[in-house]
């Protein structure tokens, strides 16, 4: 699985040519270019629904130092807000009702390589704290646990809206949103088509 993400995540698979486009891919390639390991920036991506702002990240991830380690993906809509915690941070033997044995969660599995948070905007505001503390201190603790666990994890983030809107309304917090905003791109919405009208008789 591995490969075959890599070999459809380099830069020529981006499809694209208008002048924000290759501006777009210039910053990530250069950024993956430079960044030593335990040193990568985050990153902030953001563009419309259907733009590509995955497959962006997987280019970032595949071209640079961390390429032989884990890409993980976690899409922050799709999964309630009370299950999200354990996702990332994972949980402990007897954490919760149904906790019957310990799981790593998402920061671990990607030690050493790439954790893409998809629509980050959608994070509830009590779990943006920890998010913060665990990318400002490279250190988690498991849901239930007594032991924090160092990782070293490169965090791509991406959102639809404008999270700077969402600082101001209050619903993003300022100090994280800061902390991601490190490298910032801006994809480019898609061409919009107009359909021909179709002749009936």
């Amino acid at each position: 699985l591995k490969q075959r993400d890599a070999s459809g995540s380099s830069w020529s698979t981006l499809v694209g040519n208008s002048a924000e486009m290759r501006e777009v891919v210039d910053v990530l390639r250069r950024v993956s270019e430079r960044t030593t390991r335990g040193m990568a920036p985050t990153t902030l991506i953001r563009g419309e629904t259907g733009t590509g702002k995955g497959l962006l990240a997987k280019c970032a991830h595949y071209n640079g130092v961390r390429r032989n380690h884990a890409f993980v993906e976690l899409n922050c809509a799709a999964i309630p807000g009370t299950l999200l915690e354990s996702e990332l941070f994972g949980y402990e033997r007897g954490a919760f009702t149904d906790a019957r044995t310990s799981r790593a969660g998402l920061f671990e599995t990607a030690h050493q390589g790439t954790l893409f948070l998809d629509e980050i905007g959608s994070m509830p505001t009590d779990l943006q704290a920890k998010l913060l503390t665990a990318i400002e201190e490279k250190r988690i603790r498991r849901l239930g646990g007594r032991q924090s666990v160092l990782v070293d994890v490169q965090i791509i983030a991406a959102s639809h809206t404008d999270l700077g809107e969402k600082v101001k309304s209050g619903a993003f917090r300022a100090d994280l949103y800061h902390r991601l905003n490190v490298v910032s791109v801006t994809i480019p919405p898609l061409p919009t088509t107009s359909i021909p009208p179709v002749d009936t008789v």
